[in-house]
């Protein structure tokens, strides 16, 4: 009898040593499997070296990614644009961070239309201009040009300082009212009431209430808009961004980390 005994424990041993020993490969398989598959999603939505998505380097910052949605002055999703997850170099990311905590005291976030954008988009837009029949965005975005002028008056060119990855485009959310800052005129208005002096000295900051000869009372703006886009810029300028003189809603990084390179990375 404990002979059998013996024998069937020895057995027993042998078993759950046996199932031991083939269940470290069938977990070993599984994690490997998990591994590699989390890395076919997560690394292949990783932002390319040197850059971050705005999501997660500016938490506080709204992201509508006009060029990835059909509101914009072509009026088509942009090429390039696979998702509305804004990338920017991780110098201008934290400039833009350290610009979002300044606001936020003041009960404003930043929301974002633009940063990074990949050659391929700006190829969209040259591409675009030279159709000069299609123009289905003309009320909305260039009312009072015709399109054939929008390359030549440089309002669209081959390069982009945004394929660098240190440009933004960008305005204020008041978050009392749960609405834009009134700037008086929208994102990519293709015109003079798009410039920083559109009505003052953006240098002095102050407003003048100056405008062209037979500028329609609906195209001017109040000092109290004057005054918003000059929030904006100056908080910009103070965190090492550099403005244009034709968008007041456009900034670069100044020291930015590739100046000679424009990217053609897609946005994802």
């Amino acid at each position: 009898m404990k002979k059998t005994l013996g024998k069937l424990f020895s057995a027993h041993n042998r078993f759950h040593a046996i199932r031991s020993w083939l269940s470290v490969p069938v977990l070993v398989t599984v994690a490997v499997i998990l591994s590699v598959s989390a890395c076919r999603t997560d690394c292949a939505d990783a932002p390319p070296p040197g850059f971050v998505h705005l999501a997660e380097a500016v938490p506080d910052a709204i992201l509508e990614v006009r060029y990835y949605s059909t509101y914009n002055f072509i009026g088509d999703r942009i090429r390039g644009y696979e998702r509305p997850t804004p990338l920017l170099s991780v110098e201008a990311a934290n400039a833009l961070k350290a610009v979002s905590d300044e606001l936020l005291p003041m009960g404003c976030r930043l929301k974002i239309y633009d940063s990074y954008r990949p050659q391929r988009a700006v190829d969209h837009f040259v591409e675009w201009a030279a159709r000069t029949d299609d123009t289905r965005m003309k009320t909305y975005f260039y009312p009072d040009l015709d399109k054939s002028v929008l390359f030549p008056q440089g309002y669209i060119a081959a390069k982009s300082g945004h394929s660098r990855g240190s440009a933004v485009d960008l305005t204020l959310f008041d978050m009392k009212t749960e609405k834009e800052v009134d700037m008086g005129g929208t994102f990519d208005w293709f015109g003079r009431e798009s410039h920083p002096d559109w009505g003052g000295n953006p240098e002095t900051k102050e407003y003048t209430g100056e405008f062209p000869a037979g500028t329609p009372d609906g195209r001017k703006i109040t000092a109290a808009q004057f005054r918003n886009r000059m929030l904006l810029r100056t908080v910009m300028l103070k965190h090492g961004f550099k403005p244009v003189d034709t968008e007041w809603w456009h900034f670069s990084l100044e020291n930015e980390p590739y100046p000679d390179t424009y990217f053609d990375y897609p946005v994802k």
